[in-house]
């Protein structure tokens, strides 16, 4: 069992004991430093919990404005942590109890930012610190639950008797509990490792899978890989989960988190009036008031949270607003001339026209970024033509799983990409944000779609890849060309590709290929069970076509890279 540890020196916990004090007494000023210093805690046991659901925001707000309201009624301010942390895991369970009777609406679900991807991103976690976070996304709710204490108090932000006061059980029952959830984190641990390798037999099982980890998905591939003796064999030491956590920061709270009172149903006036009176009832400062009512508005993977508690999809400047559901016949669309680029092409919201043929030899590829309507299912496509290949390497090793925003993979050498998308439209449907490409150097060109099947081909009597009325669609920007199941790229050079997934669900796997996996894919054809033939794009030349979205240049946020390849 983790040892007891002491979360704050004598000389802080005097500093807070009387800060309480003060704040019960009426201090407006003792009010905000208290709800300054304890928002972060209660950000971190919701967001972990809850692992970033959209209702994190209304828990976080829920549990300071009980604690406020209630501080009167604290009769021990050396207490008071165990006390907020425990008014924290009341309203988590709460919220779970009022989903059971009224789930929560699919669209406010669809705007939630993955809390193990916020603690990657905002800590900058790397190897088995990273696999901890991301393990976390394959516990069950009430796991995650006691997860959140007991990575905190491994951190040194709880002990073990405020972790069982706020779980609401003994000690000796919270030693099993969490003995449990560190083997359910374990066995989750593994899971992640295994889909970042590049097991045939594990590509195989998860072919249909469509990346969201859950229970059956969770049971199918423990079980495989303990029978599995590339999975289940580690090419590291294993460290402990808990001499990971050791240490980490408290991931920190999104710029323009605020508590809402509305949501607390209370009027700016009438919660600052409430400091009059009772002794239980502790009204609000001009400070927090200020910070309340700010329409403050802060980015953070994918989700705008704004003052009031709303998730707000964001898009790039060049994003289009969300489209109406496509249909499976609107996607069969009138075929259309890429543009080309010129070398010293300057960014521009429209096409830049076709440069003259005098000038042909300064162009490097053509832009994809033009609609294409899909080749007849039954139409064989062109020779590919054989580039010379010496090989590729990925920061990533044999396969890059790329699920989340911020995650990035770079290739080098000389070869063959297969860039293979899941599209996820049952999780969160809407406006796609497409990958990029950054920081080229040397030559990179779209050579051929396969995977047997377009992204927009129907898969049933009123859906399609694309999704469909009872999941929504996955809607792609203006002028962007549909993708196929399989995008195959080469590279002369290195490059990289950043998911930028941002309003709609998806991610890409990322594989080292060759051309002649290419040219067998784009020929597996309706005869043999395919929607259609691929299509080959390289003429062999460098008027090949160029990836959407690329450039030599590397932004801090690749998502903001232009609807249009510049190289």
């Amino acid at each position: 069992m983790t040892r007891e540890r002491t979360y704050v020196d004598e000389g802080a916990g005097r500093r807070w004991r009387s800060t309480i004090a003060a704040a019960q007494a009426g201090d407006r000023q003792a009010l905000d430093e208290l709800v300054e210093g304890w928002l972060p805690l209660v950000y971190n046991v919701v967001g972990r919990a809850l692992n970033g659901h959209a209702d994190v925001d209304d828990v976080v707000q829920e549990t300071m404005l009980r604690a406020v309201d209630n501080l009167g009624s604290l009769r021990d301010p050396d207490s008071f942590r165990s006390w907020l942390v425990a008014i924290a895991m009341r309203q988590i369970r709460d919220r779970a109890r009022r989903r059971q009777s009224a789930p929560l609406e699919e669209s406010a679900a669809r705007e939630a930012a993955d809390f193990a991807e916020l603690t990657v991103l905002r800590l900058q976690l790397e190897g088995q610190r990273r696999e901890v976070a991301e393990a976390v996304r394959w516990l069950d709710a009430e796991d995650r639950q006691l997860l959140s204490l007991w990575w905190l108090e491994v951190a040194g932000e709880l002990t073990r008797r405020e972790l069982a006061a706020a779980a609401g059980i003994s000690r000796q029952h919270a030693a099993v509990r969490v003995q449990r959830v560190k083997e359910r984190l374990e066995t989750a641990r593994g899971i992640v490792r295994a889909l970042d390798g590049a097991c045939p037999d594990l590509c195989e099982l998860t072919a249909r899978w469509n990346g969201r980890p859950d229970s059956v998905w969770r049971k199918r591939l423990a079980r495989h890989i303990r029978g599995c003796g590339y999975c289940g064999d580690t090419r590291e030491a294993v460290v402990p989960a808990e001499r990971l956590l050791v240490g980490i920061a408290l991931v920190p709270i999104p710029v323009g988190l605020t508590l809402s009172l509305a949501l607390g149903g209370k009027t700016a006036v009438a919660a600052t009036a409430t400091a009059t009176g009772t002794a239980t009832s502790v009204g609000w400062s001009a400070k927090v008031m200020a910070a309340i009512t700010q329409p403050a508005v802060a980015v953070t993977a994918g989700a705008t949270l704004v003052a009031g508690g709303a998730y707000v999809v964001t898009q790039t400047p060049d994003a289009p607003p969300r489209a109406a559901a496509p249909t499976a016949a609107s996607t069969a669309r009138p075929p259309a001339t890429a543009p080309t680029v010129s070398p010293t092409a300057t960014l521009s919201p429209s096409p830049s026209p076709s440069p003259s043929p005098s000038r042909k030899a300064e162009l490097y590829g053509t832009v994809v970024d033009a609609v294409d309507r899909a080749p007849d299912p039954n139409a064989r496509p062109a020779a590919l033509p054989h580039r010379p290949e010496s090989g590729i390497t990925s920061t990533w090793g044999a396969k890059a799983v790329m699920q989340h925003r911020g995650e990035k993979v770079t290739l080098s050498g000389q070869g063959y990409i297969l860039v293979r998308w899941q599209i996820s439209p049952q999780s969160r449907s809407g406006a796609l944000v497409m990958p990029t490409w950054t920081g080229l150097k040397g030559r990179l060109f779209h050579v051929a779609s396969g995977g047997g099947r377009r992204m927009d081909d129907t898969t049933g009597p009123d859906t399609t890849g694309m999704g469909g009325p009872a999941t929504g669609y996955t809607v792609l920007p203006d002028g962007t060309q549909q993708m196929w199941q399989n995008e195959y790229f080469y590279v002369d050079g290195s490059v990289t590709l950043n998911q930028n997934e941002r309003g709609a669900d998806y991610g890409v796997i990322v594989f080292p290929s060759t051309w002649d996996a290419a040219e067998k894919d784009v020929r597996t054809g309706p005869d043999q069970g395919a929607i259609r033939y691929g299509q080959v794009r390289d003429d062999g030349k460098d008027t090949a076509p160029v990836p959407q979205y690329v450039t030599r240049g590397t932004p801090a946020d690749p998502a903001t890279v232009p609807q249009r390849s510049r190289v």
